[in-house]
C-alpha cells in the first residue's frame, strides 16, 4: 500500500513542472536557426512523453480501486489511434510505423484507456530506441481463441532479467535498462501492470536487431456496432 501511495504522490509532484516545461517550449520564439527548432521540438517530445508516463503512474496507483471497467474494445481502432498520434513523431525522427491486421476477432475484453497506454508504450519505445531509417511494425492476429498484439522494436538488446520477468507475466518494479540510455523500464513496468489488470498475457522475444513485445487478450463475442 505504501508503494502505491508513493507512486501516486510522485506522479502528482512531477506533473506540474513537466507541464510548465512543455508550455515554455511552445512559447519560445522560433527564428531561422535550425538548432533552435530542433531543441524546441525535442523539449515538447520529451515533456509529452514524460507527462504521459506520469498520468499512467497515477492510473497504476488506482488499479486496486477497480475504477477501470473491462468491456468489449475494438483492437484495430485502438492501434490505429496510437499510430495516428505517433506517426508525426516517427517521421520527424526519420522513422516509420505501420500496422498489419490478420485477426478475424475484432473485439477484445479490455479497458480502452489502459490498452491504449500499453500499445503506446510499446510503440514509443520502438521509436525512441531504434535507429533512423527503421520501420516499427504492429501485428494483430488471432491466436488460440485470443487476440495477439505484437510490436516489433528495433532498439538495443533487452536485458536478460527484464526479458525473463516479462515472460513470467509482468515486471514487479521499474528496472534500469543499461543498453537503452535514459530508460528505467518505466514504460514496460506500466504496460505489464495494465496488462495484468486486463487479464492479458505480456511477453517479449529477443532478436539480433531488437525485441518483439507481445500482449495477448481474451476475445469478446459481442458483435461490434461500429465499423473498423
Amino acid at each position: 500500500m505504501q508503494e502505491v501511495d508513493n507512486i501516486f504522490v510522485a506522479a502528482h509532484e512531477l506533473k506540474s513542472p513537466l507541464s510548465l516545461l512543455r508550455q515554455l517550449a511552445l512559447s519560445m520564439e522560433i527564428d531561422d536557426q535550425i538548432s533552435l527548432k530542433r531543441t524546441q521540438s525535442r523539449m515538447v517530445e520529451v515533456s509529452e512523453r514524460a507527462l504521459r508516463q506520469v498520468n499512467d503512474l497515477t492510473k497504476v496507483s488506482r488499479l486496486e480501486d477497480g475504477l477501470f471497467e473491462l468491456e468489449p474494445v475494438s483492437i484495430r481502432a485502438v492501434c490505429n489511434e496510437v499510430t495516428n498520434e505517433l506517426r508525426y513523431l516517427y517521421r520527424a525522427n526519420h522513422r516509420d510505423i505501420f500496422e498489419k491486421y490478420t485477426n478475424h476477432s475484432k473485439l477484445v475484453i479490455a479497458n480502452r484507456e489502459l490498452l491504449y497506454s500499453v500499445i503506446y508504450n510499446f510503440c514509443s519505445n520502438a521509436m525512441h530506441y531504434s535507429d533512423a531509417g527503421t520501420r516499427a511494425r504492429i501485428f494483430v492476429r488471432d491466436r488460440k481463441g485470443k487476440v495477439e498484439i505484437q510490436v516489433r522494436d528495433y532498439g538495443p538488446a533487452l536485458p536478460t532479467k527484464i526479458w525473463k520477468d516479462l515472460n513470467h507475466g509482468w515486471l514487479r518494479e521499474p528496472t534500469s535498462v543499461a543498453m537503452r540510455p535514459g530508460s528505467s523500464g518505466l514504460g514496460l513496468y506500466i504496460a505489464s501492470k495494465f496488462s495484468r489488470y486486463m487479464h492479458g498475457e505480456v511477453s517479449a522475444v529477443r532478436h539480433r536487431d531488437g525485441t518483439s513485445f507481445t500482449l495477448i487478450l481474451p476475445v469478446s463475442t459481442q458483435t461490434s456496432l461500429f465499423g473498423e
